[in-house]
């Protein structure tokens, strides 16, 4: 692929630059700066996605009958770039990054007819339902069940960790339909309403003090038949194609690259905090591999472009690219030093007005580290993905 860029790509990248710094209100970036996560405040993150969609910036890679931007790959590439160097509040992945390319792929004409929109528009908020408390990265351990009840389903069972599910209004869930030989068999992808009765959700506080992740309960929750996405007991290839997107097929490389550089200007904010020779040894090891890692996904970007997914080589990336990023928050606890230390929940929910201890860099550092461990497990563990690349590359 050509990796050189035109005046034509220099006055794109020059439109979407001026576009971030005109768009990102002191607001905007104050979320940003204060986030303990990978994800923002429902609020933040909807004020930020209203923006990008009345810029028709909010899904570069949906078609374009969808409300995508029919952008080339290089436009896409210097938009992640750009991005990651403005570093604005995330909007929510589950709908418009996974559920919305597998309605695309796998999804019924009126399912994408009927959702798309909204789910652009913000009216249905989407959780996702995967993990159980004895089936996380397994997730053919689900027990879930959903039992046919002439055009319904009835519904019992408990999902966990489920990001924003107190303010979804949506969920796309995996339930048991069926009992297979292989486990994988019998699984179906259903979407249903948060609102339905016999659907409650009970908060798990983070260490930051954040309500970010909730387990809920199912009891005896009627969902038509109609909301499954593909085929019944075959939901395990909807869900493959959907975690091909969670897992990678984005640009990580960029918002890594940033992260290393605020490791190195927090060194720089007092003249007390380590200076050691090894951590910056240390960053520049990892800045290499970063550089390595953005060169495999643009080749995985490309390979999207012909393909539509980017297949096995998701795994690869959300392998590398999770690890990496605990390896830069590992760096940053050591950079913050004593920083890093006092436990300041109530001056990150104020977004630093209420006072605190240190420099506000810092604030975030070590509630970010420990949310980050979950990294390499979310979307399948990288022990998970470690099997994916052994079975469907290697053969084994």
């Amino acid at each position: 692929m050509e990796l050189s860029f035109t005046a034509a790509h220099d006055r794109f990248r020059n439109d979407v630059r001026e576009f971030f710094d005109t768009a990102l209100t002191e607001e905007l970036r104050a979320a940003r700066r204060f986030m303990t996560s990978v994800y923002c405040d429902y609020e933040t993150g909807m004020k930020w996605q209203r923006i990008l969609l009345d810029k028709g910036w909010l899904v570069p890679s949906w078609p374009v009958e969808y409300g995508g931007t029919d952008w080339t790959l290089t436009q896409r590439y210097i938009f992640n770039c750009e991005r990651a160097r403005a570093n604005p509040p995330p909007v929510s992945p589950m709908g418009l990054a996974m559920l919305g390319p597998a309605l695309l792929g796998c999804g019924t004409q009126e399912q994408r007819d009927y959702y798309l929109p909204r789910m652009l528009r913000g009216d249905d908020f989407w959780c996702q339902g995967y993990s159980e408390p004895q089936a996380g990265s397994d997730l053919a351990g689900l027990q879930t069940a959903a039992v046919a009840d002439g055009d319904d389903y009835i519904v019992n069972g408990t999902k966990i960790w489920t990001t924003h599910a107190h303010y979804a209004n949506r969920m796309f869930c995996l339930v048991r339909t069926g009992r297979f030989e292989r486990p994988q068999m019998g699984v179906t992808f259903l979407l249903l309403d948060m609102k339905a009765p016999g659907v409650s959700t009970q908060p798990i506080r983070f260490f930051s003090g954040d309500y970010e992740q909730s387990q809920v309960f199912f009891d005896n929750v009627r969902v038509p038949r109609a909301q499954v996405v593909g085929e019944e007991n075959k939901g395990w290839s909807v869900t493959k194609y959907l975690l091909e997107f969670e897992r990678g097929g984005g640009s990580a490389a960029p918002s890594l690259i940033e992260a290393i550089e605020k490791v190195r200007a927090l060194r720089g904010t007092d003249s007390s905090l380590p200076t050691e020779v090894a951590l910056t040894s240390r960053l520049d090891a990892i800045e290499a591999e970063v550089q390595a890692l953005e060169m495999t996904e643009l080749r995985c970007l490309s390979e999207m472009e012909t393909r539509g997914s980017p297949g096995a080589a998701s795994s690869m990336l959300k392998i590398k690219g999770t690890e990496l990023s605990q390896q830069i928050t590992e760096i940053a606890v050591e950079a913050a030093a004593y920083y890093g230390v006092p436990y300041q929940p109530a001056a990150i929910d104020s977004r630093g007005r209420s006072g605190f201890v240190g420099p506000e860099d810092a604030l975030t550092i070590t509630p970010f580290y420990f949310n980050n461990r979950a990294a390499s497990i979310y979307g399948g563990s990288n022990e998970i993905q470690r099997n994916i690349i052994a079975k469907a590359v290697l053969g084994l």
